[in-house]
């Protein structure tokens, strides 16, 4: 499972989200999130699984944490698109304050 083919889903997104903070445990994700709990494991491991998130055991817990790492490479790949509707808003403003 690769970095964007994780984060095409929306409730995988809502779950880094919520892990930019900090840690959770599944508990609390559950809490945060209109899933079940076994909904919520199932986006981990997939999450997990494409290297965006960490886990930490501890006793009967498992914390999972953001790993931001992979996200390099979608940032990488969306600059162009970046540059691209800056240009395109710089224009506009310019079209606006000539023409208001």
């Amino acid at each position: 499972m690769t970095a964007y083919a994780a984060l095409a889903e929306p409730s995988r997104r809502r779950i880094l989200d919520l892990l930019r903070d900090g840690e959770r445990s599944v508990t609390d994700l559950v809490d945060r999130l209109d899933l079940s709990q076994p909904g919520v494991s199932k986006h981990l491991k997939v999450l997990r699984e494409a290297g965006l998130v960490t886990v930490r055991p501890e006793g009967k817990r498992r914390w999972y944490g953001l790993r931001a790492a992979p996200l390099e490479e979608v940032d990488a790949w969306l600059e162009p698109y970046r540059a691209h509707w800056s240009a395109r808003l710089d224009a506009l403003e310019r079209h606006l304050e000539e023409h208001p």
